[in-house]
């Protein structure tokens, strides 16, 4: 298809945009089979059904596209195994803890 294969990123974005319009096209499928809140009478009987019908896989295709790309990205993410630790709360800082005075008025 490509002269140049495309970097592997750009074809695990490719791969899982397809994969997030599938599912945006199953679920409209189902939104549509299962008249949830009309939706199949007011798409046959409107002679606009099929914009609404594109607008809505167009619509959940991104969200749905988006959320897989995200989920395959996150699932990339190195485990980290070591025991040191890396900062916040529970990370020595290396030296002694020093009282702070904090002065306060009476009211």
């Amino acid at each position: 298809m490509f002269a140049n294969p495309p970097p592997d990123l750009i074809r695990l974005y490719i791969r899982h945009v397809a994969i997030g319009f599938g599912i945006a096209a199953v679920f409209v499928g189902l939104l549509i089979g299962f008249d949830v809140a009309g939706l199949r009478h007011l798409i046959l009987t409107s002679d606009k059904g099929w914009l609404a019908v594109l607008m809505l896989f167009l619509a959940n295709g991104v969200v749905f596209a988006g959320v897989q790309f995200a989920i395959a990205v996150m699932g990339m993410a190195e485990d980290d195994d070591d025991d040191e630790p890396r900062g916040g709360l529970g990370a020595d800082t290396g030296g002694d803890l020093q009282p702070v005075r904090v002065g306060a008025r009476s009211r």
